[in-house]
């Protein structure tokens, strides 16, 4: 059975599930997923828990032998298994076979829950047995992460299980602050919810002197706001970036990576091959196909052309010159696939142009 994050607390209300897989990057969902199952199974009597974490060196033998012994503390336990690797090996997709058949033989018993979670499963991983005999069994619970549009959704939320009422500007402002961040988040909430009586709107005067900003990107988001053509929230990552502390020189790749792949397409487009074509060479996701769309409508190829150029000046000058601020030069390559028209009139060199 799969189900998500938001269908969690109804799912846990249908019945014992001998076994939780949560999977996914997202640190808020996967903490917040766990400590539900744990706390719904607690009150079900499951007062024993017991860890395991699991790496390349793991004796899978060990989970195997914890679940078939009696436990000498409590008759209904929690068995917790952390990968810290999506590789299981030979050994461990074995051992989890052999798991599934005494789970399924011991089905009656319900007496062990066992919570599996780890980083993002790809395709392969999904698609082995073990992952598919226990998922049968139980739930899997795969966590993505909440973009900007899902973000105030889950905001009102959260806020409304706090008892706060935030004013409309101040969701917004936190949204700002707080966005690829949502532990961060929910700490304001929190310290909101304690400061604030229980229902009182709380204005962005109230709490402009509290929160404190906490925004956290990867450059991968950075060209998901560039395919939307979204250039002053790219500009806005850049900077968070660089107080960061983030390597330019990272940046720097993902872009020439994304913005090669842009050109080729775009090429390929001129010669009359299909979108949904190019869609399946470059394997593009269903969710992200829409970025891609309005990409390839609203850049041309003459300034794609242009980026690649001006990416390869600052790519040198980021090697060679301490001078120039490489970020603001990345703020130059954003604008320019849009309006490379006017941006090739400005030089990179921006100290003596």
């Amino acid at each position: 059975m799969k189900i998500y994050h938001n269908q969690l607390q109804q799912t846990l209300t249908q019945g014992f599930k001998p076994v939780w897989l949560v999977f996914g990057d997202e640190p808020w969902q996967k903490n917040d997923s766990i400590a539900k199952i744990k706390s719904h199974a607690q009150q079900q009597g499951f007062s024993e828990i017991i860890r395991f974490s699991s790496d390349n060196k793991f004796d899978w033998q060990q989970l195997i032998d914890e679940y078939q012994s009696m436990s000498l503390f409590a008759s209904q336990r929690i068995i917790e298994v952390e990968f810290t690797t999506i590789k299981v090996g030979d050994n461990g997709n074995k051992a989890l076979l052999t798991l599934s058949e005494a789970i399924e033989k011991n089905a009656s018993l319900q007496d062990v829950i066992f919570i599996f979670h780890g980083p993002k499963l790809d395709g392969p991983s999904t698609n082995r047995k073990w992952f598919k005999t226990l998922t049968q069994q139980g739930c899997y619970l795969p966590l993505y992460d909440i973009d900007v549009k899902g973000l105030p959704r889950w905001l009102q939320n959260q806020a409304r299980t706090l008892n706060v009422n935030l004013a409309p500007e101040l969701s917004s402002l936190l949204i700002e602050l707080f966005e690829g961040n949502l532990p961060a988040l929910e700490q304001e909430l929190q310290k909101l919810s304690l400061l604030f009586a229980n229902n009182q709107q709380i204005s962005l005067h109230d709490a402009e002197q509290l929160v404190t900003k906490q925004a956290k990107f990867n450059p991968f988001q950075i060209i998901d706001a560039l395919l939307q053509g979204n250039c002053k929230r790219c500009l806005v990552m850049l900077d968070q970036l660089q107080q960061e502390g983030t390597a330019s020189g990272q940046v720097i790749w993902v872009f020439h990576k994304e913005i090669n792949q842009l050109y080729t397409m775009l090429d390929k487009l001129a010669q009359g091959i299909q979108l949904n074509d190019l869609y399946k060479e470059y394997r593009i996701w269903d969710k992200r196909k829409p970025l891609y769309q309005h990409a390839l409508t609203h850049i041309s190829l003459k300034n794609v052309k242009r980026a690649m150029s001006r990416l390869a000046d600052i790519d040198l000058i980021s090697k060679t010159s301490s001078e120039f601020n490489t970020f603001i030069l990345l703020a130059d390559l954003c604008i320019t696939l849009y309006h490379g028209e006017t941006m090739q009139h400005f030089s990179l060199n921006y100290e003596y142009s």
